[in-house]
């Protein structure tokens, strides 16, 4: 399991997308370090009716079990758990989404705020040159929202807003959450069988 990955939960709507995106990553063998704001955690409840154990220690637990992981394969990190491989250069892995990604978060990366370790994380990816993506669940975006989105697309983050497409004919809820776990893994270089690719879905 040499494969590792941040996953990071914010307060916006959208706490579907993360939970399969995160079980996506289990079945592809990655090591997740996943964070979750406050408000994630209230979205969580709110949306999938998943009360989440506050300890880091108890939600790996609770996650691995739930997800079917390895021993160790999800790691919950506390917001200020600041010895976490997440908030150092030397440690970090290369590659992290914040799915869903609040508005409120897409401030403080853009303008570096690191005041707690979900940014810390995403500023170290920026700052190392790895990839992060960012997937905003916001309607309508205001003239701040899109500064702050802009300045990070020029430093290389890639914006990924939650609007799955209706071209695959989607028959469920299931099917449009899908719809965009699956951009997110091609963006990871994750192979998958979630949805039929442009061109293929009659071939």
């Amino acid at each position: 399991m040499n494969k590792a990955i941040t996953l990071a939960l914010t307060g916006a709507s959208g706490a579907p997308y993360a939970l399969r995106l995160l079980q996506c990553l289990v079945q592809a063998d990655y090591r997740v370090y996943l964070l979750a704001s406050s408000a994630a955690r209230v979205v969580l409840k709110t949306e999938q009716q998943q009360d989440w154990p506050g300890s880091p220690k108890a939600l790996s637990a609770y996650l691995c079990h739930q997800y079917g992981a390895k021993e160790g394969q999800i790691i919950a990190c506390g917001k200020e758990e600041w010895f976490s491989p997440v908030a150092s250069g030397s440690a970090a892995p290369k590659q992290m989404v914040v799915c869903p990604c609040s508005m409120g978060t897409v401030s403080a990366i853009a303008n570096g705020a690191s005041d707690n370790l979900l940014e810390r994380a995403a500023d170290v990816v920026i700052k190392e040159r790895g990839q992060l993506i960012l997937v905003p669940r916001e309607s309508p975006f205001s003239a701040i929202h899109l500064e702050n989105m802009l300045k990070l697309a020029r430093l290389g983050v890639t914006i990924m807003p939650a609007a799955p497409g209706f071209y695959h004919e989607p028959k469920s809820i299931e099917d449009l959450v899908d719809f965009m776990v699956a951009r997110i893994l091609d963006h990871l270089g994750v192979e998958h069988a979630l949805t039929s690719r442009w061109g293929y879905a009659n071939a």
